[in-house]
């Protein structure tokens, strides 16, 4: 039998989310040759179908209604769990997103089946599909394969290549009628409080402070190197609870885990909390006057200097190197 694994695809501020296409990725690899469908949800999703079609998806279901313009897990889970009765999947992914993390328990609960949260990797090992999630905040990884029933898992953004873009592709978009009922949560309206620009669970480049920026005007010069390299601002949470910035670019084992490509801390001590959710970036690069600092212990280049000097002699290299390559 031909297998089918559902994807959810995720918008955020009316764009796709880069781990929908991620998740697409990671649902090839476990229907190993079968059907991968893309499942969108929201007031008025189906024009995004396009785009999870030419990276892979091999048909999409929209379910639109204006119950579901805001995320509520009440909502998402009986749109969701609708599409799953139609299309009897072997396979689940979505993206380990705030909302994936949210509804994924619920569906997995509703469906009486089990959940691996937090994939990073998916390999083949004697014929059988292997999934591999960080344990102990990042300092072990654990092996683990579903022997019986469907397949569901979350795949932490950054860490699975989503294929690559074919813009010829096409495929299947159809619409499924569900009809929304007994929501226990109404939302009127959403207040933003994150950072604008790049999305910091996403983000390849991130330039991240601790409380060695002394102040909320200290993270300016982060602000301008982030915006010379396309990247985000994020801090330690002793910089968040030293009122130096917003809660939503708090780090660590209580904040967001991220795995950039290129994470540069500046000013931060290295707790073991805060490189619990940044210690599998690609490259780390560490600022700190403290040649003593633990940071150091997982940076692959280190700079001790004041960052205040450090920061802004990187960020008009950047712009030249900018410049020169323009």
């Amino acid at each position: 039998m031909t297998k089918k694994v559902l994807v959810l695809g995720e918008l955020r501020d009316g764009a796709l989310r880069n781990v929908s296409f991620e998740a697409i990725a990671a649902g090839k690899k476990i229907a190993a040759g079968g059907q991968v469908i893309a499942v969108l949800i929201g007031d008025s999703v189906k024009s995004y179908s396009e785009d999870l079609i030419k990276y892979g998806a091999d048909k999409v279901i929209a379910i639109e209604d204006e119950k579901l313009k805001h995320y509520t897990s009440d909502g998402f889970s009986q749109a969701f769990l609708a599409v799953t009765e139609k299309e009897k999947p072997q396979g689940i992914v979505f993206g380990h997103t705030a909302l994936g993390k949210d509804l994924s328990p619920k569906i997995a609960s509703k469906l009486n089946i089990g959940l691996i949260s937090d994939v990073t990797a998916i390999e083949e090992e004697d014929g059988e599909t292997v999934f591999i999630r960080p344990i102990y905040s990042g300092k072990a990884f654990e092996k683990k394969i579903i022997s019986e029933g469907i397949v569901f898992v979350t795949v932490r953004p950054n860490n699975i290549d989503p294929l690559p873009k074919d813009e010829g592709r096409t495929g299947e978009v159809n619409g499924l009628a569900v009809e929304i009922k007994d929501l226990r949560t109404i939302i009127k309206e959403v207040v933003r409080k994150a950072s604008e620009g790049v999305d910091l669970s996403e983000a390849k480049v991130i330039i991240a402070g601790g409380r060695g920026v002394k102040s909320s005007e200290g993270f300016e010069p982060l602000k301008e190197l982030a915006d010379v390299l396309g990247g985000a601002v994020g801090a330690s949470r002793g910089a968040c609870d030293a009122d130096y910035c917003d809660y939503s670019l708090q780090i660590g084992q209580t904040g967001k885990v991220v795995t950039p490509d290129l994470y540069i801390a500046c000013g931060i001590s290295g707790a073991i909390q805060h490189m619990a959710g940044m210690s599998n970036s690609k490259v780390i690069v560490a600022i700190n006057k403290d040649p003593e600092a633990n940071i150091f212990n997982v940076a692959d280049y280190g700079i001790v200097g004041d960052l205040f000097e450090v920061v802004p002699l990187l960020t008009d290299e950047f712009r030249k190197l900018k410049a020169s390559s323009s």
